[in-house]
This record gives C-alpha cells, structure tokens and sequence, in this order.
C-alpha cells in the first residue's frame, strides 16, 4: 500500500477507536492491545508526558552496569552498515525504556530530539504511548508501529521497529534496540532484520557466559580436587561450572542476596558459601570447617607491568589478575583500612572528587570477582580479612603508569621528597 494511503488509513482507525466507533479496518492486535493499555492508563492522545532526561553522569551509570554494554559493537556491526544514515537512527534502551545509546547522521538526530527521542529520555509505553521500545518492552516482543499506529499523535511522522534483547543467563529482560526513521522509510522487512541481530546479541552474550564458566572453573576445580565431602562451584547466576561428590546440574537456585558463609541452597541444603573470582564455591554442611570463608589477601603491586590479588581461604588459595585501574584501586583500599567513600577515591584516584560514577563502575566490577573480600558503604577491605600489601623494592616504581595524585605522593615518600633508593 502506498505509504500515504496507508497513514490516512491507519489514522481513520485510530480515530474510530478513540471515539469508541467501528473503524474501517482492524488494526492490528498487537496495536490493539496497546492502545487499549493507553487508554486504561489515561495517556492523552494528542501529547506524551515528557519525563525528566537522565543527566549525562547518570546516563554512563546506567551504561556501565548494563549488560547491553558488552554487545553494543554487535548491535552497531548488524545495523548501522546498511542504515541510510541520513534516515535512519538506532537506539539502544534499557529495560526502563531509558534511551542509553543513539547514533546516525546529525540532521535525523535532530529530528529525533524535536520529538523527544533522545539519550537519556523515558520512552516507556505508559509515557509516550505505542511505540517501538516502550510496547516491546511490554509485549517482551518485536514489534514495528508504522504512523498512527503510535497513540500520541505527534509521534505519527515515524515510523520504528523495536526488538527486545533477553539476557541468556537467566532471561532477564535487558532492554529494546530499535531502528526509527521518518515515514518515508518504513519496510516490512525492517523487524525481521532488527529482531535477527537481536538474536545475535543475545548469541554473544551466550558465548561470554560460557568463557566465564570456562575462566571459573578454571580456577574452582582446583580447589575441588583437595577438598573432602561434596561440594560445586558455580557462577553468580547459579550456572555449575565443576563438582565433586555430586550429580551435576546445569543450574542451582541461589539465594537472593548470596554472601560469604552459612547458607540454605534449595537444591544442595546447607551449605558454606566462599567467593571466587567470577562465581561462588558451595560447600557442602558435612564438608563444613570453622575456617571463615576468605581469610587473608595478599596484594602484589611489586610488578611493573602486571599485578595481582591473592586470597587465602578454608578451601585454599586463588589468584587474580589486576588491571591497571583496579591494581590503583586496592592500593587506595588497602592503605586506608577505616574505607573511603567513592568521592574519595575519585579524589585520591583523578584528583576530581566528581568522577564517582567512574569510580563506582569499576569498584562494581573488582567485587564480582573479590565478593567477601571487598565491602561498601564506605568502600573497605572486609573488617575479618588480613590484608598484606606488597610493593616495589624500589617505591618510585610503584604502579608506575599511574597519575593517581595518591599514587604519585607514595612514590614520593611520606615527606613529600622523591626517596632515593
């Protein structure tokens, strides 16, 4: 049908059903269901309730703690190459219908801000009415919504397609990518193409959680294989990655909440639950000692080039490889037992006690992999673990690709003088 024939069509359909008429064709189901949802919920046909745009610091929080993250040069790899740039603009949401990510050419950007459709805004259903992220992410479904098929009219210049990206571990729902574009662009086969590199994103998110299995047991079959009784080591989201004394199963049911010590697993009863990097190590109640869970670390700052975390535990020991980051993060830690709050650490860090957003970030991810050791509120090593700090022979060689202001003053010595070895 011709676009223009088909918008004066849908537009008579949505104009029977808000006035409670019969229209002059169904629309279609899924389209159907929304707008009864929009009309149950009191959204106002004529015009979206804008909500506050995210700042730009809260926006990056929201982009680093999101799994989307990891699949974004999936998403612009399937999309952005065969998009008429000039058109065509691709989104990325999360699963609050926040707008997190929106790339194409600046003159379609600037259309899409005249419409609201910019990073940081709300495009959930129930604030903007029918449309490609907000209805997917009811639906939890693909769904293209051409013209009047959107509620609020001033959206009716538009046309977008939105699939929903499922994370594979546990079928949360992540957020919408979605392609939109002015009218003009609409094609039917542009959800098929959309929902296909959905597909592939939740693919790549599949092949990451299978290298974090393979990186966990790596590390906890080891420790298995000089430990009595029953016990499994398992990734945060219950997936097995080894066992001893037991049947294995794809995935246990953890706890909400999961910390080091005694717990209740449904599947396994009592059990000790012990951190390690990347998953959990359950033990067993018979296999129990009253050793705590984590001990003592040990951290090795004495490289130049690579550095590391070691924690000792009553199954054993572990090692970490540190980034650079993370290696200056732990030293700021491990010299301040009382913690320090993330402005501190962003102080001492960047010299910008701002830069929390960072800093939380990368505090969030050194606690996946030392759960037990790290604690928050203030950020801290654990009260219970010994904490030994190994440095260069030699301190000016301190993590020496540093500018952490705190950094450069312990290379310099307490009094503030370059230390001549």
């Amino acid at each position: 049908m011709d676009t223009r024939e088909a918008t004066r069509l849908l537009k008579g359909v949505r104009a029977a059903a808000l006035a409670g008429d019969r229209p002059p064709a169904a629309p279609r189901p899924e389209i159907a269901e929304s707008w009864r949802r929009m009309l149950a919920g009191g959204v106002h046909p004529d015009r979206d309730a804008r909500s506050r745009l995210l700042s730009a610091s809260e926006t990056e929080e929201r982009r680093q703690v999101s799994p989307l993250r990891e699949v974004m040069p999936v998403l612009r790899e399937g999309l952005l190459p065969a998009l008429d740039e000039a058109l065509h603009i691709m989104v990325v949401a999360d699963a609050d219908g926040r707008l997190l990510w929106r790339e194409g050419h600046r003159s379609i950007l600037r259309k899409a801000d005249r419409l609201g459709f910019a990073v940081g805004a709300d495009w959930d259903e129930a604030v903007v009415g029918t449309n490609g992220v907000g209805t997917a992410l009811v639906t939890r479904r693909p769904v293209q919504v051409f013209s009047a098929e959107h509620f609020v009219s001033s959206h009716h210049d538009w046309t977008c397609a939105g699939a929903p990206v499922h994370d594979p571990r546990d079928g949360r729902l992540l957020g919408v990518v979605d392609v939109s574009g002015p009218l003009a662009t609409m094609h039917p086969a542009t959800l098929a193409w959309v929902s296909s590199v959905a597909r592939l994103a939740e693919r790549e998110l599949r092949v990451r959680h299978l290298e974090s299995l393979e990186r966990l047991r790596a590390v906890g079959a080891p420790l298995l294989a000089r430990l009595p009784g029953r016990a499994a080591v398992v990734d945060p989201h219950g997936w097995t990655a080894a066992v001893t004394g037991l049947a294995p199963a794809d995935r246990v049911a953890l706890p909400k909440g999961l910390g080091p010590g005694p717990v209740w697993v449904a599947q396994l009863g009592d059990c000790v639950a012990e951190p390690l990097p990347g998953g959990w190590l359950l033990r067993l109640a018979e296999a129990r000692g009253a050793a705590p869970a984590v001990s003592r670390v040990v951290l090795d700052l004495s490289g130049s080039r690579s550095w590391s975390a070691t924690v000792y535990g009553a199954a054993g020991s572990w090692s970490q490889e540190l980034s650079p980051r993370h290696a200056e993060l732990l030293f700021l830690l491990a010299e301040t037992p009382r913690g320090r709050s993330a402005a501190e650490l962003a102080g001492e860090l960047f010299g910008d006690p701002t830069r929390t957003v960072t800093v939380r970030a990368e505090l969030s991810r050194v606690r996946r992999h030392l759960a037990g050791v790290l604690t928050h509120r203030p950020y801290r090593f654990a009260e219970d673990v010994e904490v030994e700090l190994i440095r260069p022979a030699d301190p000016a060689r301190l993590l020496p690709h540093s500018t952490a202001p705190a950094v450069i003053r312990a290379r310099l010595g307490r009094g503030g003088a370059p230390v001549v070895p």
